[in-house]
């Protein structure tokens, strides 16, 4: 099974939607689901932070999981972004067939 969870966080709103929206108009994810209100503690530079953000689920491919990764990190506006790639273990097969299918040049589709 080559399907796979991307996590990212992401500062608001309107970023979550430009990076959701680049990496599915270019098909590196099937779908990408944005979850809006957040709270996050973390250490950052030494400091604990605590910050509002939005959480944005890609769902992938193996082959694909590397290209989402760089165009992600790339694309965002922290330093240190967390994009985070999961295998999924099992699912419903026609959702992990989807997932294959909609990602990945339309000719070979």
């Amino acid at each position: 099974m080559s399907a796979r969870l991307v996590y990212v966080t992401a500062p608001d709103l309107a970023e979550a939607e430009r990076l959701a929206r680049l990496a599915v108009e270019r098909r590196l994810a099937a779908c990408a689901n944005i979850l809006p209100a957040m709270r996050s503690l973390y250490w950052w530079r030494g400091k604990l932070e605590q910050a509002d953000e939005v959480v944005l689920l890609f769902k992938t491919t193996e082959a694909l999981a590397g290209e989402l990764t760089r165009t992600l990190a790339e694309a965002h506006s922290y330093d240190c972004p967390c994009v985070v790639v999961l295998p999924i273990e099992s699912g419903h097969p026609a959702f992990l067939q989807w997932i294959e299918e909609e990602t990945g040049p339309l000719d070979l589709r």
